[in-house]
């Protein structure tokens, strides 16, 4: 195959499995540009895939699309199920809709765009990238995340960035509440300017005014003569 041959892939006698073989095969064979039509929100689709190429979804994918992505540039029409992009490492996801819960969960590296709303445990144990979300997330967004950035151009639910480690959480509207440990502090200009210049390379412009959720670091530590302080974070 040409280097900018595309491969149209129709998932009507396949299952997941096939067709994400079938997908790397095609990318080792020089395609640039795979399209899946009618995925009928099947699940586990585009996982475990690498670069150079892009893989497009005509329609709306089920759970875990894009799992363990290694450098792969996927992009989806409409919206996916929950754990969309878990564990990638490298690579882009783009939503055109809406996520459901764990998107990015455990995300090491690479991108995530999701052009509407995301659901509960957004960018959960997330330890590098970027996930921005055009939208509003749903409660504990933000649970236990250890690195990269979380960017929320709505608004946040409960329990937001509850028993975070350290990376950081931008939140442009309204914040329902704060868990265990995670504070508010006052981005710098510098810190502001990266921000949206991350949305800018995304098409996203708009005057935002972020909000930076970082950790207090009261869970940092553990001192078995003082138990108590856990229990009262």
């Amino acid at each position: 195959m040409s280097q900018s041959a595309t491969a149209e892939l129709v998932l009507d006698a396949d299952d997941g499995h096939r067709l994400n073989r079938r997908m790397r095969d095609a990318i080792d064979a020089g395609t640039r540009e795979i399209r899946v039509v009618n995925p009928r929100s099947r699940h586990n689709l585009g996982v475990g895939q690498h670069g150079p190429g892009t893989i497009r979804f005509d329609g709306s994918v089920g759970y875990y699309c894009g799992g363990l992505n290694n450098g792969a540039e996927i992009i989806v029409s409409r919206s996916a199920g929950w754990g969309t992009g878990e564990a990638m490492s490298s690579g882009r996801i783009e939503i055109g809709g809406t996520c459901a819960l764990g998107t990015g969960a455990s995300m090491r590296g690479g991108t995530i765009v999701v052009r509407g709303n995301c659901g509960p445990r957004t960018a959960a144990n997330m330890k590098g990238g970027t996930l921005i979300v055009e939208g509003a997330v749903g409660y504990l967004a933000g649970f236990m995340t250890h690195a990269g950035d979380l960017i929320v151009c709505g608004d946040a639910g409960e329990a937001l960035g509850d028993s975070l480690w350290a990376g950081n959480i931008w939140v442009a509207g309204k914040i329902a509440g704060l868990g265990a440990d995670a504070v508010v502090v006052e981005p710098t200009d510098e810190e502001s300017a990266r921000i949206h210049g991350l949305l800018a390379a995304e098409g996203i412009d708009g005057t935002f005014t972020f909000k930076k959720v970082v950790a207090e670091r009261k869970l940092w530590y553990f001192d078995a003569r003082d138990p108590e302080a856990w229990l009262k974070v």
